[in-house]
């Protein structure tokens, strides 16, 4: 591990750049779940265990349309829980090191850390835009859920469009979702690929992304294909199977403290 560690400092020492690419695991040692499979997920929402609901059935535009209080309920409980967190001191690591952020995290935990420009490939929770959807627009989510801590569903009134009147949802990429405007997301990979294009000595630390959904996944080994200069955070799933790089089979606090000690 010591080697592993100061392997990995160097190369972040010889970097013109460093990308992040950070899955849910990111997030765990700010105290937030990750839902990691369906007991994962009913360990942090007991009530939905009751249900035999899964992860996979309320992240759905569906219940928008058909039980929108069950749908704000949940999205609403989640919005709560991310404008309360306070991010870990690893976040700050990655911002003294001028990071760049690619994630599938939709909890604006890098933006509550002092980053801009996060590219979120599956949205923010902390957009709007309307279920229909009845134009192109996204906003602020500045709503206020009230979720009953009993029924886990939440009250009226839920959030609208101001463009329509209709319901308004979080603009979120979800299951089976073909009502995503996915226009906000678009610019900031763009303006993420741009940025790649014009670098050179970039390194590329993955963080907390798992092979469940392996959008983070393939990010980084693209990133860091030609070099091979791909650091893998993960105390679950660590190994580099594809392309070269350093496996560190740490938590993202730990690794990244650890790291910013040999790194100055």
């Amino acid at each position: 591990m010591t080697e592993a560690l100061d392997r990995a400092a160097d190369l972040i020492r010889g970097a013109d750049a460093v990308l992040v690419c950070a899955g849910a695991g990111m997030g765990v040692d700010s105290g937030l779940p990750d839902f990691r499979g369906t007991a994962g997920f009913w360990r942090a929402y007991p009530h939905y265990a009751r249900l035999g609901l899964r992860f996979e059935e309320l992240a759905d535009p569906v219940h928008f349309a058909e039980d929108p209080t069950l749908a704000w309920g949940f999205y609403g409980h989640r919005l709560a829980l991310y404008r309360e967190t306070t991010p870990h001191a690893g976040f700050r690591v990655l911002r003294d090191w001028n990071a760049r952020v690619f994630t599938s995290n939709v909890d604006g935990q890098f933006q509550r850390a002092g980053f801009t420009g996060v590219a979120e490939v599956h949205g923010s929770i902390h957009h709007l835009q309307c279920t229909v959807p009845c134009s192109d627009d996204t906003w602020p989510n500045e709503a206020v859920i009230t979720v009953d801590p009993d029924t886990v569903r939440a009250a009226e009134p839920l959030p609208t469009c101001p463009n329509c009147g209709s319901l308004a949802r979080p603009n979120i990429l979800m299951f089976g979702d073909g009502s995503w405007v996915p226009h906000r997301s678009r610019r900031a990979l763009d303006a993420l690929t741009a940025w790649r294009r014009d670098t050179t000595a970039l390194v590329v630390v993955e963080i907390g992304a798992g092979t469940a959904v392996p959008t983070v996944r393939r990010q980084a080994e693209l990133a860091s294909a030609a070099t091979g200069n791909l650091i893998r955070i993960n105390p679950r799933e660590p190994d580099i199977r594809h392309g070269r790089g350093i496996s560190l089979p740490l938590g993202a606090e730990e690794a990244l403290t650890r790291l910013a000690r040999r790194t100055g």
